[in-house]
């Protein structure tokens, strides 16, 4: 009876990863969608993600790819947990902080651009300057807990870069300089912080079989 609840509770174990990761590629859909719908009408070279939000339809599918990505960060939280990472630890926290940034995000959007910057573009703006510096730095700390988590440390060390060179871009003597390719900078660093978290479900799993 013993090895029966021991063996099920290992099973269990193991799925809270690959859920996690399931979560996290259906969250890329409505993504993909995003750059679909609005092709021509907002360039991802020059535009940031977040002006999605402005095409007929795009708000709700931003809103989509936004939610379900902050769903299934806690889902990749929640992996952890289960594999022994206090709920309380930096590295918990500053997930939760990564995911409620996207949350709020969403539900106060960017201004367009050429216009004043509102209460909303404001606290849209603070928002994505606490994920992108809540996510690297927890990928980070985690990589420090399990040295053999190798993928986990560079991919946090490379979208810890990328989001200082973004936040960077933003800055009154950068931020009319670098309009050309802030779009695509910014979707290179998605791409990262995506991995990253790819990575971190890889090493739950890695850990659920070790």
């Amino acid at each position: 009876m013993l090895i029966d609840v021991t063996l099920i509770t290992r099973k269990a174990r193991a799925t809270v990863p690959v859920i996690a990761t399931a979560a996290l590629a259906f969250s890329l859909v409505p993504i993909f969608l995003l750059h679909l719908v609005a092709a021509g009408v907002v360039d991802p070279v020059r535009d940031v993600i977040s002006d999605y939000v402005f095409p007929p339809g795009g708000a709700v599918l931003l809103a989509a790819a936004s939610l379900g990505l902050a769903g299934a960060s806690l889902a990749v939280r929640h992996a952890l947990l289960k594999q022994g990472l206090p709920s309380r630890s930096p590295e918990s926290v500053l997930i939760v902080l990564w995911a409620a940034g996207l949350v709020v995000a969403t539900f106060f959007p960017t201004d367009p651009t050429g216009v004043e910057t509102s209460f909303s573009g404001a606290v849209h703006r603070y928002a994505g300057a606490a994920m992108f510096v809540c996510l690297p730095l927890a990928g980070w700390l985690l990589a420090r807990r399990r040295p053999e988590a190798k993928a986990v440390r560079w991919l946090s060390l490379a979208s810890g870069v990328a989001s200082l060179a973004f936040l960077l871009a933003h800055a009154p003597l950068l931020e009319q300089s670098v309009p050309e390719f802030l779009g695509l900078f910014e979707r290179v660093l998605y791409a990262l912080l995506y991995a990253q978290l790819f990575a971190v479900t890889a090493m739950a799993r890695a850990e659920v079989a070790s």
